[in-house]
């Protein structure tokens, strides 16, 4: 990956220059739903979608013409610890899958007309194992996160983030424990398929990175950096940078919002752009939207990744502003409108 050079603190101080929502696009848009052929509030989230969308692109009506669904793929030294039920070799080949056009997620993006980007993050070059040492040095954690805002570009109006990586459920998890606290037992999930002895391996490793680095770790980005993954510090970059160039975000599950997770505490107002697509099958997904304050849309008992839940979205926001935009309004069908 040829990334622009960055360090943490360049990161840290980006908090300070995010915007915040337009308000006026937001009236805008709650008026004219107000005004619609509907009982309010009739079409539920449909309507809350249009006035996020507004507030953060900054105009109204809100458009998606060219969403993008970016998968970034990183590979974890922790992986050969045996907390996955695949070799790490997968993450390289499942890479040329999406390249190939065969994975779950092309086959969304042609759905709903998505632009798929797929990012390698040095897979020849695994995170280290951060049960023996920090997964990530400063200056990799941070080009990470610098690889990740590029791909922000100009004329993309909607993001949608995901991520492949073997073994990413495991530093999710790590991240979830050390920002949060519990048990490594709340955060830990089956992620590719791993049960019973397998997956007691996996809680005890997640116990001991955490265990390891608890003493050291400073802020969310010192977290970031030692139990998390080039691919999750990609996604955290990509979250800053579309704040920055208003363009709404959509998360996808357990991992891609566990990098999220590093935002938010650091700043709660950091995912304010965001919406959380599905409530992953991953059991410490539910405990984490929590923590972050945030609904899915939808709960499918989807645990894929590699940005299919949140592509899926792109058509359920599509729908929002298809409604917004193509609903007459009372005065304009000549039906009475409701009683004061």
């Amino acid at each position: 990956m040829n990334e622009p050079a960055a360090t943490l603190d360049e990161m840290r101080a980006l908090l300070d220059e995010l915007p915040g929502p337009d308000l006026e696009a937001a009236a805008s848009a709650a008026a004219r739903e107000a005004q619609l052929t509907k009982p309010p509030g009739a079409l539920g989230r449909l309507e809350e979608l249009v006035v996020w969308l507004a507030s953060w692109q900054g105009k109204h009506p809100p458009t998606i013409g060219h969403p993008r669904s970016s998968v970034f793929a990183g590979n974890h030294g922790v992986a050969a610890r045996g907390v996955s039920a695949y070799p790490s070799d997968v993450t390289a080949q499942m890479v040329q899958n999406f390249v190939a056009g065969g994975a779950a997620v092309n086959q969304l993006c042609r759905t709903v007309d998505s632009d798929l980007r797929v990012y390698e993050l040095a897979l020849d070059k695994p995170t280290a194992d951060f049960t023996r040492e920090p997964a990530m040095t400063e200056p990799d954690c941070a080009h990470a996160m610098a690889y990740g805002m590029m791909t922000v570009e100009p004329g993309v109006d909607l993001l949608a983030l995901g991520e492949m990586g073997i073994g990413n459920t495991t530093a999710a998890a790590a991240l979830c424990l050390a920002l949060y606290g519990g048990s490594a037992a709340d955060w830990v999930g089956p992620g590719t398929g791993v049960g019973g002895e397998r997956l007691r391996h996996k809680i005890a490793i997640v116990e001991a990175g955490v265990a390891l680095h608890r003493p050291s770790v400073g802020d969310p980005f010192e977290i970031l950096r030692c139990l998390g993954g080039l691919e999750l510090a990609a996604i955290a970059g990509a979250i800053l940078a579309a704040r920055l160039a208003r363009v709404p975000v959509v998360l996808d599950g357990f991992a891609c919002c566990a990098a999220a997770a590093v935002l938010h505490a650091a700043d709660s107002r950091t995912l304010d752009h965001c919406l959380v697509a599905h409530r992953s099958a991953e059991p410490g997904h539910a405990r984490l939207l929590a923590q972050i304050g945030k609904a899915p849309l939808f709960d499918f008992g989807m645990r894929l990744g590699e940005g299919s839940g949140a592509t899926l979205a792109i058509g359920v926001l599509k729908a929002a502003i298809a409604c917004h935009d193509g609903m007459a309004t009372f005065a304009e069908a000549k039906v009475s409108g409701r009683d004061a």
